[in-house]
């Protein structure tokens, strides 16, 4: 069946406008529980108005406006409207409840675009680079809704701003990943539950988490209904996605009944003979929980039988999480979480229809909290708690947050992904809200990140161990190697080794504006290294003086996956994960390859300088 919906709406700052929108309620399309759009086409959409096309490749140039450089081949979708063609937007065929969605996304600069689920709760998406303060309408924020019966300047409320802000510099790849709740509906069509965004993460970072929506957001094709397409906005600037996936949870969950319970005195860390074993108490319940009305306080292990009825065929994860004792749990008789403390899952195909469960939890210790959770995730169902939902969580301490502001400077260790603890890191702040981590042994950056600047939890929690993390969206930089070396040739791998080097680190001290200036030898020259935030956090600008630097000594600017030359000393790394660009015209930068990995190097004599654009 085929519905047109007509509908005139503003959006942002925009002038009103009128759309049409046709789309197609396929049935097969959410008998699939999981979509991973190859974008090769537009077969997965509506079709696409003149605006959008496919790409093998795209570049934006950060200082110009509204513009996108692509390269011919398939993968990518491309939207670059103009004043002559305002584009429209793009809808999905598949129609979709619950679901998980997860995108990657460029903006050009001062481009505008948004993400709707269902076509009616957007999140946006815009060029927020460099903002210290977000509001709901930058990059990440729920939009606000709209009623012009509010009177005049008054239109526009409940839209909810990002927690932080961790937007890229156009040109860069973000990565949007949303959970989504639908709207609930009665049989007789009434609302009984809204909408809520569960969870939102911007660049590896969550910037939204269980937000209820009270109604559609700004710009809402239509009113709220159990299904929509996924709707991405087409008609405010150039953008451009790849990496599209829609999980969508349509499917009826199992349900627990004919619950049973048996209550046994003891301490048993192993599943025991049933038949040679009296039960303390017994009875039925409602819910599987921990929490049975005993007298016993001290060991005890209880079990329940019942039946679990299965709606959907399919394979089905299920959770048990005991924090403090063990649990175990069989289904059609077979074992499917053996017995183990903590949080442990098992899998198993299951056919629709009922199934004998069998679950057995049992508290090993006097002086603990009964605590049981279980949970089950399958085809077209996001996991959920089928248990008590007052136990098995674990309690997480209060988080020991550091202001950059009061403490710009923070000495930690630091673990990086894939790598070696970094045991002499130090944390510098900005007030850009651009943040680096020098690692003292080697003299170089180990990480970049925006947004927040440190949590300490883990370094002064209960024992501590030392360590800080970042808060915002971070860059790693690989494993840590020193800046400086000595290479005879283009060809010769860049030296890890400090030995033969005469590396000496000589600490910091601090510039006028209180900024860290790091010193050191190596090869015999003096070292002084100078990194700041400039341009309201757009780049880190790093100066390296070398007084009585050797010949042939060469400063490792880049090690990465890729490493793309875009002309007038600008560089595109990992991927396009950040960009590099050397200041001054007379720098002899080389490129090359070492066993697959790509290495900007450049040679230093006196003095260089270059910006790590993020």
């Amino acid at each position: 069946m085929i519905k047109q919906l007509q509908t005139s709406f503003y959006i942002g700052c925009k002038k009103p406008f009128t759309h049409v929108f046709s789309f197609c309620i396929l049935l097969m399309s959410t008998s699939r529980a999981q979509n991973t759009i190859k974008l090769k086409d537009f077969a997965f959409f509506e079709k696409p108005g003149d605006t959008w096309r496919n790409s093998g490749d795209v570049n934006a140039d950060i200082s110009k406006n509204n513009l996108l450089l692509t390269k011919p081949g398939i993968g990518i979708l491309i939207n670059q409207p103009d004043e002559k063609n305002f584009g429209q937007d793009l809808l999905t065929l598949l129609q979709h409840s619950d679901a998980d969605v997860e995108l990657d996304y460029m903006m050009a600069r001062g481009s505008n675009s948004g993400v709707y689920l269902q076509g009616r709760y957007e999140i946006q998406l815009l060029d927020s680079w460099g903002i210290t303060r977000p509001r709901y309408g930058d990059n990440g924020g729920i939009y606000e809704r709209w009623d012009d019966a509010r009177g005049e300047g008054n239109e526009g409320y409940e839209g909810y701003a990002p927690r932080q802000n961790v937007s890229m510099a156009p040109g860069l790849w973000q990565h949007l990943k949303i959970s989504f709740q639908a709207p609930r509906f009665s049989e007789a069509g009434l609302k009984t539950a809204n909408a809520r965004f569960l969870r939102v993460e911007l660049n590896g970072i969550v910037i939204h988490e269980n937000v209820e929506l009270l109604g559609p957001t700004r710009g809402s094709m239509g009113e709220e209904a159990p299904t929509g397409p996924l709707r991405i906005q087409g008609d405010h600037g150039a953008v451009a996605f790849k990496n599209l996936s829609i999980v969508n949870y349509d499917k009826q969950r199992p349900e627990l009944s004919k619950l049973r319970y048996a209550i046994y005195k003891g301490k048993f860390d192993a599943e025991p003979d049933f038949k040679k074993l009296a039960p303390e108490a017994n009875g039925s319940s409602m819910i599987l929980t921990s929490n049975l009305d005993n007298k016993i306080t001290s060991t005890f292990l209880v079990r329940y039988t019942g039946n679990l009825s299965v709606k959907e065929t399919g394979k089905y994860l299920f959770t048990i999480n005991v924090p403090e004792g063990a649990g175990l749990m069989k289904i059609d008789s077979k074992t499917i979480v053996p017995m183990g403390g903590g949080k442990s899952s098992g899998k198993i195909s299951l056919p629709a229809g009922d199934h004998p469960v069998e679950l057995l939890y049992t508290k090993l210790e006097d002086w603990e909290k009964p605590s049981l959770a279980l949970s089950i995730a399958g085809p077209g169902i996001r996991e959920f708690l089928i248990s008590d939902g007052n136990t098995g969580m674990s309690v997480e301490a209060d988080p020991i947050l550091v202001d950059g502001s009061s403490t710009p400077i923070l000495r930690s260790f630091m673990d990086i992904p894939q790598g070696p603890r970094i045991t002499h890191a130090v944390n510098v702040s900005s007030s850009q809200q651009l943040h680096y981590t020098y690692d003292l042994n080697k003299g170089n950056i180990v990480q970049i990140w925006k947004g927040g600047f440190l949590d300490a939890t883990p370094m002064w929690h209960d024992r501590g161990d030392g360590s800080s993390k970042p808060l915002g969206a971070t860059k790693f930089f690989g494993n840590p190697s020193f800046s400086l070396g000595i290479i005879a040739s283009p060809e010769q791998p860049w030296i890890i080794d400090s030995a033969g080097a005469g590396y000496v680190p000589k600490g910091y001290v601090l510039d006028a504006a209180n900024r860290p200036v790091f010193k050191y030898f190596i090869y015999g020259a003096k070292i002084s290294d100078a990194i700041e935030a400039i341009d309201n956090g757009h780049g880190l600008q790093r100066e390296i003086t070398a007084d009585n630097a050797p010949l042939n000594m060469y400063l490792l600017l880049a090690r990465a996956a890729t490493i793309e030359d875009m002309g007038d000393g600008m560089y595109l790394i990992d991927n396009k994960s950040y960009f590099l660009r050397l200041e001054g015209t007379n720098v002899n930068a080389t490129i090359r390859d070492i066993n697959g990995i790509k290495e900007l190097i450049a040679p230093i004599q006196n003095k260089l300088v270059y910006t790590i654009i993020f």
